[in-house]
């Protein structure tokens, strides 16, 4: 008897701890894999240039730090690396980085670039059923882009741009009870002048394990990431960068 009431209460004990643990502190861990098809083009002045991209598969990761400190928001940082190359027939001459590529020109194209979101949130409402979450993000995006004829490799021309991007956040989770299924939108936007990005990605998510150490969940969605520069860095874009994504969460 005094044997099963020990085991009872170190059960409840353990259960207690692991529920307060994860009041006081909860981390979040993910890395998705990308479908990514790119489409746009870009330029050093404002008359941006169509170039074709190959699709690729690129790789995202992420990791969230929530506590329940008041004021203070919680915090989450995000890579994705966005880079893939290309080959184009030049519909109309074009100058990029003081060099002068003609019409009709066959060129090789070579972005690469990384957007790295630094997201500072609070969460407004969290249960089992709903949670939403609203904050701000400065994306930074780091990047190259190469262009060379296919029939002269002395004529190339690179520019390389960097800088930060202020957007707003916000995260929409719904569950469903008894299931294990659930599903989420979240995104970033900004809209002024002529500057327009959006990072977007929904999904819909199963449960994989849940105990008192550890929880993992399989998400399957798509994603949007749409970028309208207007002089980042001497570089203007017009690019979207889309595709179906399958990833991984665990929560510490």
């Amino acid at each position: 008897m005094n044997k099963s009431l020990c085991a009872g209460a170190l059960v409840l004990a353990l259960s207690s701890f692991s529920g307060q643990a994860d009041t006081l502190l909860g981390v979040y861990a993910g890395a998705q894999a990308w479908d990514m098809e790119t489409t746009g083009g870009f330029s050093d002045s404002n008359s941006n240039v169509d170039f074709n991209f190959e699709d690729e598969t690129k790789g995202s990761f992420y990791v969230a730090l929530e506590h329940p400190v008041p004021l203070i928001p919680n915090i989450k940082l995000q890579r994705t690396g966005l880079d893939t190359n290309g080959e184009t027939l030049l519909s109309s001459s074009m100058t990029y980085d003081g060099e002068l590529f003609s019409a009709n020109t066959s060129v090789n194209t070579s972005l690469d670039l990384v957007s790295t979101d630094y997201i500072a949130y609070y969460e407004l409402f969290d249960n089992d059923l709903v949670s939403f979450d609203l904050g701000v993000n400065a994306k930074h995006l780091d990047g190259d882009i190469y262009v060379e004829a296919q029939n002269d490799a002395t004529q190339n021309a690179a520019q390389d741009f960097s800088g930060f991007v202020p957007m707003l956040y916000s995260r929409v989770a719904v569950g469903v009870p008894f299931t294990g299924l659930g599903a989420y939108l979240e995104g970033s936007f900004l809209a002024f002048d002529d500057n327009t990005i959006s990072d977007y990605q929904a999904a819909v998510t199963y449960g994989l394990l849940d105990n008192i150490a550890i929880d993992a969940t399989l998400q399957l969605g798509y994603r949007q990431l749409k970028m309208e520069l207007d002089d980042l860095d001497g570089i203007y874009t017009d690019f979207e960068f889309s595709g179906a994504f399958v990833g991984v969460e665990v929560h510490f």
